[in-house]
């Protein structure tokens, strides 16, 4: 309870940023729909947001070194809060693609601080209990993000409001704290191309993540209008998802530390080709109970991919590149999840919803092809790092996972 106490200002302030950001996504998607945009330019939201997701992860240590933690977050938030208040303002989907890389930064940004700021305050004998009550709290803020859909009004100002209004709540935990801010982290160096030659199969498995989990977060609201669901019921279908991510996570940290990580994923990948296989048979939704469990076991099959395919890259890295490899594989990510929600939309505007599954399969269908090859090419790593739970969300996570022990 005291850990919980003295970390509470940090994660009070990023569950506020995940339920106001994440309520985004899909409210555009939902708001685009309602003013008339194109498919495509409901896809360019989703990839605009990745956008300033990966800029935000390369500058915020650098704005954290010029100002401070503190103002860094405000500045990201306030940023955010007003992205947020001109879309009812500016009905264009230009100007909400501008927008919506400003608020890809936002939450770039805010994770970056808070992660650098847990990391800093974490020691060897809390840093287990302290990463899992942010992990707690990252995955229910994320989940009830989806949830608010059903209550917020698409292409409304109330909607939007309501967003800015936690955006700007999360400032007020945060900068009221007194607890002393640490010194600014330097930008860790990206090297993908290493962290590429260092683990194909890992680096392969976080491009699928990004471009399977961006689709089905950024475009799967298209994928729910066009089959006739009501906003109350988008979110709770983008909710199963999450909560299936959520719970699959310990049973796939179990499995990943038992097992061959590259049998695991190949395991996984045809699990999720199941999962994208029921949607693509099924054009049209006929039950939506049914539908919700197969976006729970999709979830639960997608969402775990990342901490495990980062896990078997980090079983062939040397200590002193653990840092830039993980952050090599953030950027990764983010490169699959810019290209997918645009390329997700143009599939629905041409073959129907279910082509955005039939999409997401053949990512993991090529996965799963690649992993099996690789086993060719290569014996299972001679030490295994343990399961971590690693969100997508800075490129200093690592950095707060990273014991003082040599790893």
């Amino acid at each position: 309870m005291r850990l919980a106490i003295s970390f509470a200002a940090l994660f009070l302030s990023i569950a506020f940023v995940q339920l106001g950001a994440g309520t985004l996504s899909p409210l555009d998607a939902l708001s685009g729909r309602a003013l008339g945009f194109s498919n495509r330019e409901i896809g360019m939201l989703g990839s605009a947001h990745f956008v300033g997701f990966i800029l935000g992860c390369l500058v915020t240590p650098a704005i954290m070194a010029r100002v401070g933690h503190s103002r860094a977050f405000a500045f990201f938030t306030s940023m955010g809060a007003i992205s947020a208040l001109l879309h009812p303002i500016f009905e264009s989907a230009t100007v909400w693609a501008i927008l919506r890389i400003a608020t890809g930064a936002t939450v770039a940004g805010a994770y970056t601080v808070v992660e650098s700021w847990l990391q800093a305050k974490a020691t060897n004998e809390n840093r287990g209990r302290m990463s899992s009550i942010y992990r707690f709290v990252d995955l229910t803020a994320s989940l009830g993000a989806q949830v608010m859909i059903a209550g917020l009004e698409p292409a409304s100002y109330v909607s939007y409001n309501v967003i800015a209004c936690f955006l700007c709540l999360s400032l007020m935990p945060l900068t009221l704290t007194r607890a002393k801010a640490p010194p600014s982290p330097t930008t860790p160096k990206i090297r993908v191309l290493k962290a590429v030659r260092l683990s194909p199969l890992g680096a392969a498995g976080v491009v699928t993540v990004g471009l399977s989990t961006s689709s089905f977060r950024m475009v799967g609201p298209l994928y729910g209008d066009v089959n006739g669901l009501v906003p109350s019921q988008i979110g709770l279908f983008l909710a199963a998802a999450v909560l299936g991510g959520a719970l699959a996570q310990p049973v796939m940290g179990y499995f990943s530390d038992k097992m061959d990580r590259r049998k695991l994923l190949i395991i996984v990948s045809i699990f999720a080709l199941a999962s994208c296989a029921f949607f693509v048979t099924r054009p049209s939704v006929q039950s939506f109970p049914e539908l919700l469990t197969a976006s729970f076991f999709f979830g639960a099959c997608s969402f775990p991919l990342y901490s495990v395919s980062a896990a078997h890259a980090n079983d062939y890295a040397e200590a002193d590149f653990v840092v830039e490899l993980n952050a090599s594989l953030v950027l990764m990510y983010g490169l699959g999840a810019v290209v997918s929600p645009l390329l997700a939309s143009e599939l629905i505007d041409l073959y129907g919803p279910a082509a955005m599954f039939a999409y997401i399969g053949a990512a993991h269908a090529a996965l799963m092809a690649f992993g099996l090859w690789r086993m060719t090419r290569r014996p299972l790593a001679a030490r295994k790092t343990p399961h971590t739970y690693r969100p997508r969300t800075s490129m200093l996570l690592e950095r707060l996972l990273k014991r003082r022990n040599g790893r």
